[in-house]
């Protein structure tokens, strides 16, 4: 019963929150200045007559009441109808079944790769000295403050213009994948970093970690089978919104790497005005953080069902 209630409550709050999301960019992309049909016929540049673009209003319904116009905009999206883009004259979902893999791949990597940076940064603070333990405390934070296009352009001057290891564009190999994995990676495992040290220091300094030292258990022991649990659950609980910031970062990062996929597509349709495109990716965005942050909360309560409960 407890699942079948707490699974109700999720798909409750992602439809609510999936309304507001749409309602958002239904306002939002109205609010941007310029008129759509002229996005419809191919910008401004294309010198479209009054006519084509009247005929353009009637088909799409920006001739109706605004009020109107959202409820059929509602009604579309129930049906998962996005609409045709009007940028790529292809229907949108046909364009983010294309898109999609690249980034998921790119971002899911990411995550990865900051995970394992941020057990390793941890485990390397526990048995680091007072200095050490400084010097890497000033490094996570400058990791986590560095902006995604500066990083990226410090490791394609470094790994690719000066070593000459690595591509600094996407060749579609995984030499291709490094830096772009890395530019997204390092502030992410750095922000990680933090929160789980702070965690590792206050568990390994808990009654039940001092008890097992007491019985004989060494350090690494204690780490391995207590603290880690406790130093992960707080940057576990910010995995969906870690997931969601990759996303957002890949649009920086495909773009600073050639790198085809949703962000580029995304900034593309940004440019052009393309309304169905933006609200498709946006919504699929919102979507995938609503699933990343069920799926994360579903394995806190695996780890610690009483925290999970409480």
């Amino acid at each position: 019963m407890k699942l079948l209630a707490w699974l109700g409550r999720k798909v409750g709050g992602a439809l609510v929150v999936l309304w507001l999301v749409a309602t958002a960019i239904f306002i939002g992309v109205r609010l941007i200045p310029g008129d759509p049909a002229e996005a419809i016929m191919g910008g401004p540049g294309s010198q479209a007559s009054a006519e084509a673009l009247a005929n353009a209003r009637s088909e799409y319904g920006l001739d109706l009441p605004i009020i109107s116009q959202y409820f059929l905009f509602l009604a579309k999206l129930i049906r998962l109808d996005f609409g045709t883009s009007y940028s790529f004259k292809d229907p949108v979902l046909q364009i983010m079944g294309e898109v999609l893999p690249p980034t998921i791949n790119l971002a899911l990597l990411a995550l990865v790769v900051a995970w394992l940076l941020a057990l390793l940064f941890a485990l390397l603070a526990m048995r680091a000295n007072k200095f050490g333990r400084l010097l890497g405390n000033a490094v996570e934070i400058v990791a986590a403050a560095v902006p995604h296009f500066w990083l990226g352009a410090v490791l394609i001057m470094l790994f690719s213009s000066m070593l000459g290891w690595l591509p600094a564009v996407a060749n579609g190999t995984p030499a291709g994948l490094v830096l772009p994995v890395l530019t997204l990676a390092l502030p992410l495992a750095g922000f990680l970093t933090q929160l789980m040290r702070d965690s590792l220091n206050t568990a390994m300094g808990s009654q039940f970690a001092l008890a097992a030292r007491a019985r004989g258990e060494s350090r690494l022991t204690v780490f391995r089978r207590h603290g880690l649990r406790h130093a992960a659950l707080p940057a576990l609980g910010l995995t969906g919104w870690a997931f969601s910031s990759l996303l957002s970062g890949a649009v920086v990062v495909e773009a600073i790497f050639a790198r085809p996929g949703l962000g580029r597509s995304l900034l593309s349709a940004v440019l052009a005005r393309d309304i169905p495109m933006v609200t498709g990716i946006a919504l699929f965005s919102a979507l995938v953080y609503i699933v990343v942050m069920a799926l994360t909360e579903a394995i806190e309560r695996l780890i610690d069902p009483a925290g999970a409960d409480s």
